[in-house]
């Protein structure tokens, strides 16, 4: 299964409702499952590094797999994973907000939010999952 543009344009538009309803500017990013760039939107007033964050939370819940939050847990001073986020040119982000999306038990894709807080990047992220899910 590919994430087309289509796809990945409803999967922002449930993010981007949910950040409204927050009441936080964010940018979502979608990729495919080769953690390449499918759609990205930056709604006015997101912070400009939330741009490159978003697309990495996006390509890190690819490349390994799992969500960025779970990550953060394992990737902690002193627990087995500490070190990764300088892995893969620094693209990996170990705080929440990109989650893998995930089809018949394959990861085809990922999501990442980022411009509010960690609890409001996955909120909205987990939005863009529960959207993707409906698309399936």
């Amino acid at each position: 299964m590919n994430i087309t543009l289509d796809m990945a344009l409803e999967i922002i538009a449930a993010a981007r409702d949910e950040a409204n309803n927050l009441g936080v500017p964010m940018v979502i990013s979608v990729v495919d499952q080769g953690g390449n760039l499918v759609a990205s939107q930056r709604m006015d007033d997101a912070l400009l590094v939330s741009v490159d964050v978003s697309l990495n939370k996006a390509y890190t819940a690819v490349a390994v797999k799992v969500s960025t939050q779970d990550l953060a847990v394992a990737a902690a001073p002193g627990a087995e994973l500490f070190g990764l986020h300088v892995a893969d040119n620094s693209r990996i982000v170990i705080f929440g907000g990109g989650i893998p999306l995930v089809a018949d038990g394959k990861v085809v894709g990922g999501v990442g939010i980022s411009g509010g807080n960690v609890e409001q990047d996955v909120t909205c992220a987990k939005a863009a999952v529960e959207k993707f899910k409906q698309l399936l």
